[in-house]
């Protein structure tokens, strides 16, 4: 009992204490994520982002990025690597970014047909594009900040796939073999290989904290992610690009990017600036030329037209229909699919009425059966004369209906008419009621019962039988008996004679 009580209490203890760095590290990670203790304002920056189904344009290419290498675009995801040897490949954006804070959120996939794979994939925020290079297939001595998915154990401790956030100031060599290890901010041993969805890492740069959170790709719920590192008072250039770039080594994987979507942080209370200043003043004039110019090319085969074709009036618009023909064409759809619904009911009432004109023949047959012989009584008149009263209405009323469709009619007509049909159907069910009173349940006849059985075999027969079948039986023994004894004298007496003959020779 002593021992039990040791053992619970010092898992109590131990719950308790997960239970307080549990509590600690959330607090942090919330206190990370805000600093003021406002969610930041999010705007979606579509330059800067790529998603599909459609995500290539006809001739092969992606709006707004740039793709080299080994990169193969689709229209639902951009491949950096196939699963082949030494390869590399990467994506970057053509125009770099602006804004100082930013959340970037990367849907990908890393496959493979090995244990274990080679060699990672890395999402990049740097002041250059590092189109190829040695590291994950970008450039080396980078300005910025690279977060790499690295799959390959090249320092041989075990402790990869990982995700390692590593920076650079453009002076210094990425780390091979120790796995970045020496230059890491932060990481977090994760293992994204395989997974039966895709993996989605959510980047978050706000007020120089950068903080990343990784969904595993074990259910498809796009929100369930879960932190893995952060890093305070990290300082990265104010404009750059962003990149994705991927490299295989002895093994291979293939490494698809699905999506890759970028936001604009604001801090709240911070008024975001117009979009006419964010495009540069070069831009601006790009773009107004090119309007004017298709306007006044516009005008151009306009006249030409006119010319060609002078019998047309009207402008190319004139095709469509006005708001008022579009509103006469859905009242006029919605009448005659009125018109239509009394159709279908008329056709039911007419189903109805023959139902009753079949159950009032049955009723006056089975009446005449009955009376057959006797005189008809003043009620069972009465009734019959109902029922013809009854059928001669719902004709009239059905007649009238199909006559007045043309015209519409009204709400409280229709009204007045199902339940003048409702009234005259529970008459006929009454009527019927009443002339087919319940009989009683007619008794079932009983079978005559069997006499019993007679003995077909007396007592003293019996006995007789069995006398002579017990003296049979014994006559039979005796006389086997007398046979057997008979062959064994003459068995002997051979032998005998045969031994005596066998003397004398």
């Amino acid at each position: 009992m002593a021992v039990s009580m040791a053992r619970f209490l010092a898992s109590l203890s131990w719950l308790l204490v997960f239970t307080g760095i549990f509590h600690t590290v959330c607090a942090e990670i919330a206190a990370g994520t805000a600093a003021a203790g406002d969610i930041p304002h999010r705007r979606f920056e579509y330059k800067y982002s790529f998603k599909g189904p459609h995500l290539t344009q006809s001739d092969g290419t992606v709006p707004f990025w740039v793709h080299t290498g080994s990169a193969i675009p689709s229209a639902d995801q951009i491949r950096i690597t196939p699963s082949l040897r030494s390869q590399r490949g990467s994506v970057w954006t053509k125009s770099p970014v602006t804004f100082d804070q930013w959340e970037a959120e990367v849907s990908f996939r890393v496959s493979g047909r090995g244990r274990t794979g080679a060699d990672g994939l890395a999402i990049w925020f740097t002041a250059n594009q590092g189109l190829e290079g040695p590291v994950y297939g970008a450039a080396d001595q980078w300005n910025g900040v690279g977060i790499f998915f690295d799959s390959f154990d090249n320092d041989g401790k075990k402790n990869n796939p990982a995700i390692v956030v590593v920076g650079n100031n453009g002076k210094l060599v990425y780390d091979h073999q120790n796995d970045g290890s020496t230059q890491a901010l932060g990481t977090c041993l994760r293992d994204f290989r395989n997974k039966p969805y895709p993996v989605r890492a959510k980047i978050i740069y706000y007020q120089r904290t950068l903080t990343v959170w990784i969904n595993n790709g074990f259910t498809p719920e796009r929100e369930d992610y879960e932190f893995c590192t952060k890093v305070e008072n990290m300082i990265i250039p104010q404009s750059g690009y962003f990149g994705i770039s991927a490299a295989t080594g002895g093994l291979a994987d293939d490494h698809d990017v699905l999506s890759f979507l970028l936001f604009r942080l604001t801090e709240p209370g911070q008024n975001l600036p117009p979009p006419e200043q964010e495009i540069p003043k070069e831009e601006q004039d790009k773009y107004q030329k090119e309007f004017e110019n298709f306007q006044e090319d516009l005008k151009t085969k306009k006249e030409e037209f006119q010319k060609e074709h002078p019998e047309v009036q009207g402008g190319p618009f004139d095709m469509y229909e006005s708001v008022s023909e579009r509103e006469l064409q859905q009242v006029f759809e919605g009448q005659n699919r009125i018109h239509l619904e009394i159709k279908q009911l008329n056709r039911q009432l007419a189903m109805i009425l023959d139902e009753q004109r079949r159950y009032v023949s049955v009723i006056t047959d089975e009446v005449a059966k009955r009376s057959a012989g006797q005189a008809p009584s003043q009620e069972m008149d009465t009734v019959m004369s109902n029922q013809r009263e009854i059928l001669h209405a719902s004709l009239k009323q059905l007649t009238s209906e199909a006559q007045g469709n043309a015209g519409g009619l009204g709400s409280y007509e229709t009204i007045q008419h199902f339940n003048d049909i409702k009234e005259h159907l529970h008459v006929v069910k009454r009527n019927v009621d009443f002339l087919m009173p319940p009989q009683a349940p007619v008794e079932k006849m009983k079978c005559p019962e069997l006499p019993p059985p007679s003995a077909c075999l007396s007592t003293t027969p019996f006995v007789v039988v069995v006398v002579i079948q017990t003296v049979l039986f014994f006559g039979y023994v005796m006389y086997k008996s007398q046979q057997e004894a008979a062959y064994v004298d003459e068995g002997l007496s051979v032998c005998v004679c045969f031994e005596s003959c066998k003397l004398f020779t």
